[in-house]
């Protein structure tokens, strides 16, 4: 700056040199039109001469190996579409994720699967022992067949007028009676059959086989459907209005760090009095991988949007001693030499690392990421993208 200055002295005094008298004469002849034209001439011959100078001391920087100017690292505004997004913790959950216990008690006689098997909907999974219900079965299926028999020919005289009407009844209510034993024992004998409720996959067998089961308490295996499974997650009472059926959210699976685009595929009419929520369910489209159920989500939000916006990274906003928001950009001189602005930034919302800037900066610009807190107003400093 020492080296502009002298510069500019010595070059104004050197084109000046010979001209006092012209601009004597000039202000002496009182004619006003000739004084503004020698005023826009000399004008003229100063704005060459400090583009000159801009030159030379560029030159001159360029030469002196002992400048050591500020290193700073830049980058240009862009406006860009801004979107700000609220974030709510949920759960993974499926509806087709069970125990499956058995219907009969006995002994666990087979168990025909194993873990990790996809199975299908009404596939036999396990076997108990049935205790003699099949013995029963075959004496009670021929007790009914004779009941039948009897019963039939009875409504046949019945009909010709031929024997009593309690004959008939009686015969009547016996087969009924024997016909719905057999159903009771069908019945039971099929409970002693373990099959899968629906298809899906046999995440783990918790009964070994020649234990002795029973209705209710003994837990045989678990089943699970991975391929409807959705997202519950309570969000705050102020958000109802922006949240429908349909409306596109972002998920991100914190074990994983995989983030997927779905929607709301239900939104509760109910508000938790305990806490001011509401639940909304969250589809997870097919082919989603790596995600299981009670894994915790985080499901965004978007409740605000900006089109063209300004948008700087987050940490390089500062506030001054009155508490204003401020950044520093850099007015280039040359491609590598600048000099340091600060401004005064009106910002917006702020969402994963980025702000919004409202007012201050403008796209195109280049503003100070790395050093902006070593550099002060009106510094010359050598910039980088």
């Amino acid at each position: 700056m020492k080296n502009t200055s002298f510069l500019l002295i010595i070059l104004l005094v050197l084109s000046s040199c010979g001209n006092d008298a012209s601009v004597e004469k000039v202000i002496q002849s009182g004619d006003a039109s000739e004084i503004r034209a020698k005023k826009e001439e000399l004008s003229s011959r100063q704005r060459e001469l400090s583009s000159q100078i801009a030159d030379l001391n560029a030159a001159l920087q360029q030469m002196d190996v002992t400048n050591d100017f500020t290193l700073v690292s830049t980058e240009v505004v862009e406006d860009t579409i801004f979107k700000h997004f609220v974030e709510i913790p949920g759960d993974v959950e499926t509806d087709q994720n069970i125990i499956i216990y058995p219907e009969y008690s006995g002994v666990l006689r087979e168990v025909l699967v194993n873990e990790g098997e996809d199975v299908q909907k009404g596939q036999i999974l396990a076997r108990i022992d049935e205790g003699g219900l099949r013995s029963q079965l075959a004496q009670a299926q021929a007790q009914a067949t004779l009941a039948k028999t009897t019963f039939e020919r009875q409504e046949r005289l019945w009909k010709q007028k031929i024997g009593s009407e309690i004959q008939f009844l009686e015969a009547k209510t016996n087969y009924e009676a024997l016909q719905n034993s057999v159903d009771q024992l069908l019945s039971q004998l099929a409970k002693t059959v373990v099959r899968a409720p629906f298809s899906g996959t046999i995440d783990e067998i918790l009964t070994d086989q020649g234990e002795v089961v029973a209705p209710g308490q003994s837990r045989l295996f678990r089943l699970i459907n991975l391929s409807n499974m959705h997202i519950t997650a309570a969000i705050p009472e102020p958000y109802l209005g922006k949240i429908q059926k349909g409306s596109e959210v972002l998920v991100e699976i914190g074990a994983t760090g995989k983030e997927f685009t779905s929607t709301i595929q239900q939104v509760g009419n109910f508000i938790n009095p305990n806490n001011r929520t509401f639940e909304i369910k969250v589809n997870v489209p097919a082919g989603v991988n790596q995600v299981k159920p009670n894994q915790i989500a985080t499901v965004k939000l978007n409740d605000y949007s900006s089109k063209n916006a300004v948008v700087i990274p987050e940490n390089v906003v500062q506030q001054n001693s009155l508490g204003e928001n401020v950044a520093f950009v850099v007015e280039p001189r040359n491609d590598s030499i600048g000099i340091v602005q600060r401004r005064p930034i009106k910002t917006g919302y702020s969402y994963n690392g980025k702000v919004e800037v409202l007012e201050g900066i403008k796209p195109g610009e280049l503003i100070i990421v790395e050093g902006a807190r070593s550099v002060r107003d009106g510094q010359e400093v050598k910039f980088q993208d």
